[in-house]
């Protein structure tokens, strides 16, 4: 194998997912192996292994894991503590106000990373400004660190009060945990967050010390192994606001992981939108747990300021995604009131789905798509695994006798809630939000998006469904288009109209020389490096800002700034104000660019059309079912088209298009389908250039 190679593995609930990519030849390689809970290392190297993809030839290797999400989930992080400032030791567990418990009677808290006793101060405090009020007690800092070793605390996150204004109390504290408690890990909120607002960067630094014992210990396992196996390339993990950063970043701020397992595919849905031309687009990503939507809007993914996990604040940046609990490994189940539900219960990687035959007996979306006809046992999943149509079909007679069902009138029942749910995931990110679904294309991937993703356009009235190469995989090669990333932020609540230039010019340039010192210290040299300025901007006396490009260009900064925050004040919440506005937070994001991988480029067939593998028989209503045409998708080439109903079949995932629908093949290998026969005979970038 040449010595460039590029892998990406995306590790899974259920799959994980591997990409092989060799620059110098084009060459392009999708797989799947079972995901390994119980031993994670193995299981990326299993990953390596089948995409004969030799350690010592990878020049970049991508990664992407759900660790840190799920030592979160099941609360099996470390054993942590918290040192504030003398007399707000309870910043932390009070929280906020606005909780949902107001207006949802079902809401039940989730159980806490921490208790009171955990909680801890010392006698230090800054102003707002960055002046010390009281100075840093250096024997009461000693007398907690010395608490922290004696009760065998795993991680401390120190967090003091305004010290994204000053951090040098924080720094002090590290140093005294350092020299009296050297087995515990520490995190300093203000190396997370340089913003205002104490709760959430104090719930940013608990969760960055809750799992970073686990990172830490993974990442320095894998990269023991790695070497072992001669790996010299570069490491970079995916991160949750979209771009990438370094294996060595990684284990200091896992904090950034934890969001990050759907942001490969939605980084890979922004390329494909700009190389398709085709600047507007909905993607769901479906796997075996759970299923993430998302937007791309002019060819960039939408972004936000900072996230949440379970109610917990993260204050970082991070990509806009739903998610829900609708995964090829949802479980069907019936309620209390003896209804059908789907989900948000997974099989997971094991047992799997029944029809997986891994010891599976639950009935799930999965054994569901088979009992159709949607999955057969013809063509293998990730190459390897055949599905047992009879255990699937035994899984979902239990709960189909209950209700007085068939077995296929309860798949197409557990089909049709999890479409529904998906609809209704679209729904919250569009139709909710102002935006209408008619004016995006669906892009599709996971290995369950192509079962529903016609289903769900047509509901909505999307004309057009993309099914991107290598769909099952897609969110790995979405990882080898992610730029190492850095995001600086400073609070600096000050009157707009007071601000000129020179302020600017002070604050981006403090800013700039710490990511230029980061991004040299990854690896890149300056002409491999990007400055992105922005800032935080709202109406004096509202709590909520807008994200406003910084105008680089202007020669009044506070004028442009003022004039682009009306625009996307209105866009985002329907209407301005006459009220003064106020600066709260600069931010700049640094970008090391890596050399983005180019997908090959399919020729069109000589002659003839492409020829079906064979049929499937669909139960899609009623009692009479229907025959589909089955393709193999490695069949198809630029240009091909295929009419519904036809199932196309590939190496890591499925796709269903029914009567009426039209599928065309594009030039990188994407299968671009018309729902419903619309436009049958288009590009939907054709719509783009006749504009």
């Amino acid at each position: 194998m040449a010595h460039d190679a590029r892998i990406a593995v995306d590790v899974g609930g259920t799959f994980t997912d591997v990409v092989k990519l060799i620059p110098s030849t084009g060459e392009i390689r999708f797989e799947k192996v079972t995901t390994t809970p119980d031993a994670p290392t193995r299981g990326v190297l299993d990953a390596f292994g089948r995409a004969q993809a030799d350690p010592a030839d990878v020049a970049m290797f991508n990664h992407g894991t759900t660790l840190g999400l799920n030592a979160l989930l099941t609360r099996t992080g470390a054993r942590t503590a918290v040192v504030a400032t003398a007399g707000f030791r309870d910043v932390y567990l009070l929280g906020r106000t606005d909780r949902r418990t107001n207006y949802d009677i079902t809401y039940s808290k989730p159980p806490g990373l921490l208790q009171r006793k955990d909680t801890f101060e010392v006698r230090e405090r800054c102003c707002f400004d960055g002046s010390v009020a009281v100075p840093f007690d250096d024997d009461d800092a000693r007398r907690v660190a010395q608490v922290i070793a004696e009760r065998g605390y795993q991680a401390v996150a120190v967090a003091f009060l305004h010290s994204y204004a000053n951090p040098e109390h924080e720094m002090l504290m590290g140093r005294v945990l350092a020299e009296l408690a050297p087995d515990v890990e520490v995190t300093l909120s203000h190396q997370l967050s340089r913003e205002y607002r104490e709760y959430e960067r104090t719930s940013t630094a608990v969760l960055d010390a809750y799992i970073k014992p686990t990172v830490r210990g993974y990442l320095t396992e894998l990269e023991n192994r790695l070497d072992d196996d001669r790996f010299g390339g570069r490491f970079l993990m995916s991160r949750s606001g979209g771009g990438a950063m370094t294996a060595e970043s990684a284990r200091e701020q896992p904090v950034n992981l934890i969001l990050s397992g759907p942001a490969g595919g939605v980084i890979g849905a922004a390329a494909l939108s700009r190389l398709l031309n085709v600047p507007n687009l909905i993607t769901i990503d479906m796997g075996g747990t759970s299923l993430d939507a998302s937007l791309v809007i002019d060819g960039e993914p939408v972004m936000y300021q900072g996230t949440e996990f379970e109610g917990l604040p993260i204050n970082t940046p991070s990509l806009y995604i739903h998610t829900i609990g609708a995964g090829g490994g949802s479980i069907a189940w019936l309620d209390e009131a003896g209804a059908l539900q789907v989900g948000p219960q997974s099989a997971g990687a094991v047992p799997g789905p029944a029809a997986y035959g891994r010891g599976g007996e639950q009935p799930t979306f999965t054994d569901a798509a088979a009992v159709l006809g949607y999955l057969g046992a013809d063509t293998p999943l990730g190459g390897d695994l055949t599905l047992d149509l009879q255990r699937a079909g035994a899984a979902l007679s239990g709960v189909a006798d209950r209700l007085g069902l068939t077995t296929t009138e309860l798949a197409r029942g557990v089909v049709r809630i999890s479409t529904t749910k998906i609809t209704g995931a679209v729904r919250a990110i569009t139709v909710e939000l102002g935006r209408d679904p008619k004016d995006f294309a669906l892009l599709t991937f996971g290995g369950g998006g192509g079962l529903v993703a016609l289903d769900v356009a047509r509901e909505l009235g999307i004309p057009t469904v993309i099914v991107p190469p290598g769909q099952g995989a897609f969110s790995a090669l979405g990882m080898l288009m992610a730029d190492v990333q850095h995001d600086v932020s400073r609070t600096s609540v000050v009157p707009l109209a007071g601000v000129g230039a020179p302020f600017f010019a002070t604050s981006f340039a403090e800013m700039e020389a710490e990511a230029h010192e980061l991004l040299g210290d990854d690896g890149f040299p300056p002409e491999r490096r990007q400055m992105h300025r922005s800032v935080d901007a709202r109406y004096q006396g509202q709590e909520h800002a807008v994200t406003v490009p910084f105008p680089v260009d202007a020669t009044d900064p506070a004028a442009a700034i003022e004039k682009e925050f009306a625009v996307l004040h209105e866009r985002l919440y329907g209407h301005t104000m006459g009220d003064p506005v106020e600066l709260t937070t600069l931010r700049l994001r640094a970008v090391g660019a890596v050399d983005k991988p180019e997908l090959p480029r399919y020729r069109p067939r000589d002659s003839g059309a492409p020829e079906p593998r064979g049929e499937r028989t669909v139960h899609t209503s009623g009692d009479r079912p229907t025959t589909y045409q089955l393709y193999v998708r490695e069949d198809l080439t630029s240009g091909d088209t295929v009419d519904g109903p036809a199932i196309i079949a590939e190496h890591t995932a499925t796709t269903v298009i029914h009567a009426a629908d039209r599928l065309r093949v594009g030039e990188f290998g994407e299968l671009v389908i018309s729902v419903g026969g619309a436009r049958s005979d288009r590009h939907p970038r054709d719509d783009e250039e006749n504009r």
